[in-house]
């Protein structure tokens, strides 16, 4: 193939993103896009510097590569309409991806019936805007499960683009993508739930942003060296009951649903320390 076409449907963050790097690899061409408002399309195609925004799924032309970065809970919906608006005989050589890190590309089965590709493509990554995601983008790992066929074309491009890929399982991609959630998103609700500790106990917000990002930074710094179980450091990690069962009242006391959560990671953090995981040894244990 000396020039992949590619369409993009939903643009996104995530979309737009996609667009932006791949209009810099020599050999893609950014074709249509299509998104929830035609003024959105039209906002893809000035940030990626290329592609044409379209008003419905009659005026997509054929192209090698589709992607689809749609909510979740829309991505069979949009493949049906998709499959319903082709003619079966405008390409059978096509391949089509989606980016949620929870369903698998069989959520995209509709398009099997044009002889398409399927493949999932979930980049690891925080889109908090798609200027800041192009610029994070270089190194980031990509999980991707799909057709042998589609996965073949996918890796070497995506690598282009600056991208890592790794294999994942298609009946575990909600596990997987739980992790993601876990590392990085409950991260976030955690330092939320500290700071707004840190206030309750009468620390004034500069310090308690300082002490967040200092904290942050080596707790990184540890467990990057270190591992999970060597870094883990406090009160259940010793083993110091009277700590742990005094401050998770009074974290509950001021907190309910921060108290719960003290309390379980509490024990997770001790079972961590003293076995090396968080499993329970009734799974663990052989």
């Amino acid at each position: 193939m000396s020039q992949m076409m590619v369409n993009l449907i939903g643009a996104g963050r995530v979309g737009q993103t996609f667009l932006r790097l791949l209009s810099d690899v020599p050999d893609c061409t950014i074709q249509d896009i299509l998104s929830h408002t035609y003024s959105s399309a039209e906002n893809a195609v000035r940030f990626a510097g290329a592609g044409r925004a379209v008003h419905d799924y009659t005026q997509l032309r054929p192209a090698d590569l589709w992607i689809l970065a749609v909510p979740d809970t829309q991505i069979a919906v949009v493949a049906e309409q998709l499959a319903g608006a082709l003619s079966k005989h405008e390409s059978n050589q096509s391949i089509v991806i989606h980016c949620s890190g929870f369903f698998a590309a069989e959520q995209m089965s509709a398009l099997r019936q044009l002889g398409w590709k399927l493949a999932s493509v979930h980049p690891v990554l925080t889109f908090a805007t798609p200027e800041l995601a192009v610029r994070q983008f270089k190194g980031v790992f990509c999980g991707i499960e799909g057709d042998a066929a589609a996965l073949e074309t996918l890796n070497p491009l995506l690598e282009k683009i600056g991208a890592k890929p790794f294999p994942v399982e298609s009946e575990s991609k909600s596990l997987y993508h739980a992790a993601a959630v876990i590392s990085n998103n409950f991260t976030v609700v955690l330092q939320a739930i500290a700071r707004e500790a840190w206030a309750e106990a009468g620390v004034p917000g500069y310090v308690a942003e300082q002490l967040n990002n200092s904290m942050l930074r080596a707790t990184y710094e540890n467990v990057s060296s270190e591992g999970p179980q060597t870094a883990l450091t406090g009160p259940a990690a010793r083993g110091d009951e009277y700590v742990v069962t005094k401050q998770g009242e009074d974290v509950a006391r001021w907190h309910p649903a921060a108290g719960k959560i003290y309390q379980e990671m509490s024990q997770l953090a001790h079972r961590l320390k003293s076995r090396g995981t968080t499993l329970d040894p009734e799974f663990t244990d052989t």
